[in-house]
Order: structure tokens, then sequence, then C-alpha cells
């Protein structure tokens, strides 16, 4: 009996362990840096980018495969069924027949035939291929730096999901705090009006501001449940998991991200996407040698070798001898004219590749407009920012002195409730200009290509 009483007790211990490892496995916890990373590895389209990189290595293979030997074996065996009969002169066969005789009908083959072969094609020069090498090596380079810019606008969103989230949640904690402070307030009024001091409506003025603040705690709770919502998506992760945030907005100093968005200018270079416009320039440049390359003779070599028979009866074909026969052959192949084909493809590569060239014109005429915008629009967060804070301290000063003057009676209920509502709704402007100027950061930061890094 008291072993069966320590076994489930046992029993019942590492049950409790096991879901004590459950619930903290169920519950990460994440920097931003964290969720990025996590992004990184989960994201669809990373993953998709990623495909794409793999799909090149295989169209490099392919290309590079060209120009290796190219071996293949031929076997076959033919039943001629009905034999082909092939009309010759009447002569041809009696030399003493008559020159007006019907021509005779004769068996041209036998009824089985046979043959085994191999042949080995190695191509010697196509300007053609050495272009596709140089291209092959160009198509990695883009296929790795799509998977970066996949990567950078992931972590933009979940930069930017995950900061939502966190505004969202220190909002839900000042509306708890105000509701509670609010409330108190009721409460002392409460007992005031039954002591005859104040009116009933003093209470119920109070009472609405409360319903107010809750149905707006409920509307913030909602737009936390969705911002995390859509911060599991971006990460890649399953919705119904359950993750903590442990970086937090309060302990961002002001300061510090201001000296470390003094320096607003940026190097195109650092962008990715300017990067992945120079790849496609190269690969429009070599899209035009290709075609160019089609002007060139193209030289290719081949060697067959192989056996073959013919009988009337099928152990006959495989019981006598086969004969060999093999051939070399050298193949050159000069083009003299396409009918102007090439020239109209040089026409349309040198189109694409000018195209190329605006467009990065243009990439960089929208980098300077981002990265100017970007700087104002931190500029403008900073300054917002502070005014917020300065409000947000100023109308909780208000809140002090006009609940002092009410309670000595000199002051008024509206005056006070007028004053809450003045406090939180300088509050709210402060949490959103922080989420400006968080979401300012990360679009600086995208515009000098410093926002994420392999």
């Amino acid at each position: 009996m008291k072993n069966e009483t320590l076994i489930r007790g046992g029993i019942f211990t590492l049950a409790m362990f096991l879901s004590l490892i459950s619930v903290k496995a169920q519950e990460a916890s994440f920097t931003v840096k964290e969720a990025v990373d996590y992004a990184i590895k989960h994201n669809l389209n990373v993953k998709s980018t990623q495909l794409d990189a793999v799909s090149a290595e295989a169209r490099i293979g392919e290309v590079r495969g060209a120009g290796l030997p190219q071996l293949a074996a031929n076997f076959n065996l033919s039943d001629n069924v009905i034999i082909q009969r092939v009309f010759l002169p009447a002569n041809f066969a009696d030399p003493k027949a008559s020159p007006d005789a019907p021509p005779v009908a004769v068996q041209f083959g036998v009824k089985y035939s046979g043959s085994a072969s191999a042949t080995l094609n190695q191509l010697i020069f196509s300007g053609s291929y050495f272009i596709g090498l140089r291209a092959a090596a160009t198509y990695r380079e883009l296929a790795s730096k799509n998977i970066t810019q996949s990567k950078v606008t992931v972590a933009e969103s979940v930069t930017k999901a995950y900061y939502s989230a966190q505004v969202s949640e220190e909002r839900a904690k000042v509306l708890d705090l105000n509701i509670s402070r609010v409330d108190s307030l009721r409460a002392e009024t409460k007992k005031m009006n039954e002591s005859g001091f104040v009116e009933l409506l003093d209470v119920t003025r109070l009472e609405v501001q409360i319903n107010n603040l809750v149905t707006e705690r409920q509307k913030v709770q909602n737009l936390i449940e969705l911002s995390y919502t859509l911060l599991k998506y971006q990460m890649g992760m399953a919705l119904d998991e359950k993750i903590i945030l442990t970086d937090k907005v309060d302990d961002l100093n002001i300061e510090t991200l201001r000296g470390d968005f003094s320096d607003y200018k940026v190097n195109y270079n650092s962008r990715i996407e300017y990067s992945v416009l120079d790849t496609q320039l190269k690969l429009a440049g070599l899209d035009l040698k290709n075609i160019r390359a089609g002007y060139l003779p193209s030289l290719s070599a081949s060697f067959g070798y192989g056996h073959n028979n013919g009988r009337n009866t099928l152990p006959d074909l495989f019981g006598t001898k086969w004969f060999n026969n093999s051939v070399l052959a050298i193949n050159l192949n000069i083009p003299i004219f396409d009918g102007f084909t090439k020239k109209y493809q040089v026409e349309q590569k040198k189109v694409a590749l000018d195209k190329v060239k605006l467009n990065q014109k243009l990439l960089e005429q929208t980098i300077d407009m981002q990265s100017q915008q970007a700087a104002i629009n931190i500029k403008n967060a900073f300054a917002t920012l502070e005014t917020q804070t300065r409000n947000v301290d100023l109308a909780k000063e208000v809140v002090r002195v006009s609940k002092i003057k009410y309670k000595e009676g000199v002051g008024s209920n509206i005056e006070v409730i007028n004053a809450e509502s003045a406090y939180k709704e300088a509050q709210t402007n402060y949490f959103s200009a922080l989420y400006d100027m968080l979401i300012a950061k990360v679009d600086l930061s995208k515009a000098k290509g410093e926002l994420y890094n392999d």
C-alpha cells in the first residue's frame, strides 16, 4: 500500500513537472531582435525566396551541364510483320526477260532486325555557353540578394508589429490606473454624497467617466490581441501560441535614440534594393552579350559506336554474329543569315538594359526622398514626444490640484472630471507620439539600409 502511494505520488509529481515544462514551452519570450531572428527562420516569404535560390542553383547546374560530355545509348528490336517490297525491272532478276515485261516485286529486308549503339557528344566551342556560365554565377548572386531583401521586409514588419503590441500594452496599463483612480474618486464622492456634502449628479458623472474608460480599455485590449496576432503572423508562428515580449518601451532612452539618428546620410549601396538592381543590370548586360554571341560559329564533336544484325527468325537474330559500326563527326555551325532575328533581339535587350538603368535612377531618387522624409518624420516625432511628455506632466498636476480644490470645497466635480479627461487625452497623445517615433525610427533605419544585416 505504501509503495502504491509512493508510485502515485511520483507519477503526480512527474505530471506536474511535465505540465510546467509544457506551459513554459508554449510561452516563449522574445526581444525585438529575437522576434526578427525567429521570423527570418520561419516566415513563409523568406522560405519562398530560399526555394528560389535552390532553383537558381539547379539552373546553374543545368547551364554548366550543357558543356559536359553527353552520352546516350540506344537499343532497337524490330519485327517487320509485312516486309516492304521493292519494284525492280524484270531484266534485273532475269537478264533474258523482255524489256516490256512487268516489274518484279522483290522483298527488300528481313523479318527481324536489331541494333545497339552508344553516342558521345561534346561541345567544343559556343559563345552562348560561355556567356551562360557567367550569367549562372550572377543568378546565384541575385537569388542571394532576393533572400536578403525578403529578410529586410520581414524585419520591418515584425519590428513595427512588436512596437505596436508594446505601445498598446502600455496604454492598457495606464487606462487600468486611470480606471482605478477615477473609481477611488467615485467611492469618495459617493461617501460625500451619502453625508450630504455633494449631489448625486457628481457621483453619476464619475460613473459615466468610468464606463467610458472601461469601454476604451476593452478597445485597447482588442487592439493588443490584434497586434499580437499580426506579430505572430509576421513571425511565421502559429496564432494559438503564447508569446511574451521582453523589450519594454519604458526602457528606451530618448536622448540615446536621438544621438543614434543624428546622421541622416544614406549610401545607395547599403540599400538591398539598389544592390538587387545592380545585379539585374549585370544580367541584362549578359543577356545582350548572349544574343550577340549567336553571330559566332559553334563547334561540336560526336562519336558513335554500335552493332546491328538482321535475320528472318528471332533465334537466328541473336544466334549469329552482329556487325559493328562506328562514326566520328565534327560539326561546325556558321550562322550566315537569320532574317534579322538576332538584330531585333539585340534591340530588345538594349531596351531592357536601358530600363534597368532608368529603374536604378528612379530608385536613387526614391531613396533620397525616403531618407529625407524619414529624417523629417523622426525629428517631428522627437519634438512631438517631448511636447506630449510635458503635457502629461502638466495634466497630471492639474488633476492633483483640482482634486485638492474639490475636497476642500473650492472646486467643482466637473472641474475634476475635465482634468481627468484632459489627463487621459494627454496620455493617449503621448503613446501615439511614442508609437510614431518608434515607427519613424524603423523607417529611417530601413532608408539607411541598417534595419537588418545578415
